[in-house]
């Protein structure tokens, strides 16, 4: 199990885990809930930075409670949203009224009240949910909900559907899950334990993960979300005495005329991986360019086909890399030449250290070539293509698959790790290769974990992401911009 990441649990083993982990200590259940309340606050604050530019003045909250646990962490991310927007007011619906309010959720109600005051915080009806909200908060039910819907929720719930609002927050789950009437939530926040049912929730938005500090390293799992705590060995002082050499040499076999631009952005989002050596291996028409915009990696011009793919007359020119490199990249803009595609089979099998195969190395004939470990990074399209193509079993079952995608998944060992980080703002050309440098740099850095490699790739890449969409958000940005952000991922908390 990798460092960092946290089981994923069905509804029945989540609440078989609170049972046992809190043991009906209510301040612990009360600690958690301020927790939960604090982690939606910052989770709303970021989820708000992506998209329109809020407008100046008062803005409007509107906060759906339930009975429980839910209901309080709603309200104590209200608590938490008024004292960092001070011109917010909040709207409570009590779904089936305050007199029905269990007692950690009164005692949410009453810090709200004694904090912000009759004029910031007041209770409202459903006929008086009109005009616009900043957030639309569902705390109503969470991962105990039994169908079907009551009919005083689904009212609620509706109105709540049809307001105008910037942000709709589902807190664990979305109230009613999928079922017809069910909260349509643009995020929903994962309080503790990632519960398994939100894989396949149609309404439930953004998946994000709020960790409490319920897990140790050691908890296990089959089934496992990753956190930002992959990340943790990247932020640790290097060794004082280390160079460039002790910090791997990743290679990079790719580029064409066609698609020069692939490689291009793997060698540069691998030069920021934290790798201390880069050589790339192009078309030679592409070598100089490159090289005088990327100087800090080592550029080797090859032998070219007629259609400016790389010819099997480069094979001499990997030796030195053969011998020296601790881990290799295959595929980002390589084309699927038939020349070029003999080549890179010579090199697959030859190959003696890790791998990463990438974009056009993914090709059935090549997946299974040879005996280095390798990384695989494909995309649905790819992976079904592979699958289709090849002979039973062409996929391999060793190594470690990354399945990109809205959730991106990891499997390895009979283990699927996945990473909710990133968004629809890597949904553009040139993210995937980012991601291929970042885990083929990872990979040359400790050659011996690949599923370390990987995660640490995927995690980074995602939290690049979601700075990326809070700074620029969705629609104006390039892909390289990612770049700019890595270095904030890991010197801020």
């Amino acid at each position: 199990m990798l460092a960092g990441s946290h089981p994923i649990l069905d509804c029945a083993e989540a609440a078989e885990f609170e049972r046992e982990y809190f043991a009906g200590d209510e301040e612990r259940e009360w600690s958690a809930m301020r927790a939960a309340g604090r982690a939606v606050a910052r989770g709303i604050t970021d989820d708000l930075k992506i998209g329109s530019k809020r407008e100046s003045g008062q803005s409007r909250v509107l906060v759906l409670v339930g009975k429980g646990h839910n209901g309080g962490d709603a309200m104590l991310a209200a608590a938490e949203l008024l004292e960092l927007n001070p011109a917010w007011i909040v709207e409570l619906g009590f779904v089936f009224g305050q007199n029905r309010l269990r007692p950690l959720a009164l005692a949410a109600w009453r810090e709200l009240q004694e904090f912000a005051g009759a004029d910031r915080v007041r209770a409202t009806r459903v006929s008086a949910v009109t005009g616009s909200y900043e957030v639309i908060i569902d705390g109503v039910f969470g991962f105990q909900f039994r169908p079907p819907l009551p009919e005083l929720a689904k009212a609620w719930i509706d109105v709540a559907n049809r307001a105008e609002a910037k942000l709709r927050v589902a807190v664990d789950l979305p109230s009613g899950w999928d079922e017809s009437g069910a909260f349509s939530a643009d995020a929903t926040y994962a309080t503790g334990i990632f519960k398994r049912p939100l894989w396949d929730l149609p309404n439930a938005g953004r998946l994000r993960y709020l960790d409490l500090g319920f897990w140790g390293d050691g908890a296990k799992g089959k089934s496992r979300v990753l956190t930002k705590r992959v990340l943790n060995p990247l932020s640790e002082l290097r060794p004082f005495r280390s160079d460039k050499r002790s910090h791997g040499h990743l290679a990079i076999v790719g580029g064409s005329r066609r698609y020069p631009g692939a490689v291009a952005m793997s060698v540069a989002a691998a030069l920021q991986s934290g790798v201390g050596l880069v050589t790339a291996f192009v078309p030679e028409s592409l070598a100089g360019a490159f090289a005088a915009r990327w100087p800090e990696a080592m550029w080797v011009g090859c032998p070219e086909t007629p259609d400016g793919n790389i010819a099997m007359e480069s094979s001499l020119l990997l030796q030195t890399a053969r011998e020296r490199a601790t881990a290799w990249l295959i595929g980002p803009g390589l084309g699927r030449e038939a020349e070029t595609m003999a080549w890179v089979a010579d090199v697959v099998g030859e190959c003696r250290v890790p791998m990463v195969l990438d974009a056009d190395a993914l090709q059935p004939e090549l997946v299974r070539r040879g005996s280095a470990p390798r990384i695989l990074t494909p995309h649905q399209g790819e992976f079904d293509r592979i699958m289709s193509q090849g002979r039973a079993g062409a996929w391999p079952e060793d190594g470690v698959t990354v399945l990109k995608g809205p959730v991106t998944r990891i499997w390895t060992e009979g283990t699927t790790y996945y990473s909710v980080f990133g968004g629809p703002v890597l949904a553009r050309g040139g993210s995937g290769d980012l991601l291929a440098g970042l885990i083929g740099g990872r990979l040359a850095t400790n050659p011996n974990c690949l599923a370390t490699a990987a995660a640490q790739g995927v995690v980074w890449h995602g939290m690049a992401a979601d700075a990326l969409a809070r700074s620029g958000g969705e629609v104006a940005v390039r892909t390289t911009a990612l770049l700019d952000e890595l270095c904030g991922v890991l010197r801020h908390d």
